[in-house]
């Protein structure tokens, strides 16, 4: 699991780009749980990223929080 931050939100395929907080590593349409609320999702907040085996192609958010 990765810490990352919400840079875009796009509702219709409920996906998102995250940045990693920890360096330059940049995700575009990242699935995103179904669980978390649409209206939670905006640009600047934390999320939670897990990445089974390191491999960003099955990256998902998991969660979402303001530090």
């Amino acid at each position: 699991m990765q810490i990352g931050i919400l840079k875009k939100w796009q509702s219709a395929t409920y996906t998102a780009d995250v940045q990693l907080a920890t360096s330059a590593t940049y995700y575009d349409q990242v699935p995103v749980a179904r669980n978390i609320a649409s209206a939670a999702m905006i640009a600047g907040r934390h999320v939670l990223v897990a990445e089974p085996d390191d491999n960003p192609r099955d990256a998902v958010v998991v969660a979402v929080f303001t530090p």
